[in-house]
């Protein structure tokens, strides 16, 4: 009987942490989706389920070249949750990743083989 998948890896496919955290799910027979923002989307809904897991300050990356290369009016502009859903929505590559979410509803932000491994056997 095939199993649905338990997990679904959120993130940019170019991007070396989330590469790394796809490989490690694969090698560890971890089913996982993998949800691209920039192939497969990101809306509004998605956008506030992973707020409302994580919260708004988790999920924005204020470290990488995104952020770095907005203007500093939007930068300053995003001490809210609102205006940090809107530039999430408009720059996806801001978003903190990879974002692992289980069929369970818990997740995990950002990736660490020892974390995975322990999210993992914990969820299934």
């Amino acid at each position: 009987m095939a199993e649905t998948s338990s997990f679904i890896l959120y993130g940019i496919k170019n991007c070396d942490t989330v590469k790394k955290a796809r490989r490690w799910l694969e090698e560890n027979h971890v089913d996982a989706r993998f949800h691209d923002y920039r192939v497969d989307g990101l809306d509004e809904s998605l956008i506030q389920s992973l707020i409302d897991k994580q919260g708004w300050e988790a999920l924005l990356n204020t470290r990488g070249t995104t952020w770095r290369k907005l203007d500093e009016s939007v930068r300053t502009a995003c001490d809210n949750v609102e205006a940090a859903k809107a530039v999430m929505l408009e720059h996806p590559a801001v978003i903190k990743r990879p974002f692992l979410l289980a069929a369970s509803g818990q997740s995990l932000l950002g990736f660490k083989p020892e974390s995975y491994a322990q999210f993992v056997a914990e969820v299934k």
